[in-house]
């Protein structure tokens, strides 16, 4: 078991999410930055896909009730190795700083955390409220049993860092201005201090329609860059609407996310388009 004294701006269970929901309005919501979540959960020996938790600009401090083997990827926090495994004794506190780069980290305890899972995943989803609540000091969770895989005896090499999010042609840029296609990944955008889980919102050139009137709801999913009214793009994130009435122009590629999961408000993001 572990024990929750302090969560920093955000700290919630994430898992890999649960997909296959939109029809009834569910997003899929899960890790933002999943090949981290992965490389923590192989690290201590669990399944990819063991519930973790998701730390946003550091402030946890976690308490293991037991002893507890745990790995913490993503953005770098002061206050435990990052990419590596380590053995905690029982009583032990970890407490984690503000990262120097990056935004979201993730630390996983060899068992996995046992939440009751909703529509098959054990993730918070921020905008529908499904799954656990973010956490608060004084929360426990339960750690599973260990898993019959060995933790890593060492050190994951660390990722290259990524500057650009690649994107495809979306389906409704005819609803902007021409050129908003080359506007987009000309500009280096700054993210907006609004950002979270549910959408990373740019600051940058107004991207300005080429039409009036209103845009049906139509599906949508995470990495889709939405324009809205003040021509401000949004890039949806894994909690993002699965329905928006705002023209898409744009969609991130997934294995980008984790590119858009890492950065904070301020921070400067460029975008390559796939034809």
């Amino acid at each position: 078991m572990i024990e929750i004294e302090a969560t920093g701006p955000l700290t919630s269970v994430q898992d890999l999410g649960r997909p296959g929901w939109a029809a009834i309005g569910v997003p899929r919501s899960g890790a933002f930055d999943r090949d981290a979540a992965a490389l923590a959960n192989r690290l201590v020996g669990n399944g990819v896909d063991a519930a973790l938790l998701e730390v946003t600009l550091g402030g946890l401090a976690v308490r293991v009730l037991d002893a507890a083997t745990v790995a913490m990827t993503g953005a770098a926090c002061p206050g435990l190795d990052v990419n590596a495994a380590v053995s905690l004794r029982a009583g032990a506190t970890v407490r984690l700083g503000l990262p120097a780069d990056g935004a979201r980290s993730y630390l996983a305890v060899r068992g996995g955390l046992m939440v009751d899972p909703v529509l098959g995943s054990c993730s918070s989803d921020l905008l529908s409220g499904l799954g656990p609540p973010p956490l608060r000091p004084g929360d426990r969770l339960d750690v599973g049993p260990p898993p019959a895989t060995a933790p890593a005896s060492d050190a994951a090499p660390p990722r290259r860092p990524r500057t650009a999010v690649r994107l495809m042609p979306g389906p409704r840029i005819d609803w902007l201005a021409d050129g908003a296609l080359d506007v987009l990944v000309r500009t280096e955008w700054t993210v907006r201090s609004e950002s979270n889980r549910i959408g990373v919102r740019l600051d940058g050139p107004d991207l300005k329609p080429a039409r009036t009137g209103e845009l049906p709801s139509e599906p949508a999913l995470p990495g889709a860059v939405q324009v809205p009214a003040d021509g401000r793009p949004i890039v949806f994130g894994p909690d993002g609407p699965v329905t928006g009435g705002y023209p898409v122009i744009a969609v991130a590629l997934s294995s980008d996310l984790g590119v858009l999961a890492q950065q904070r408000p301020g921070d400067r993001v460029r975008f390559d388009l796939i034809r």
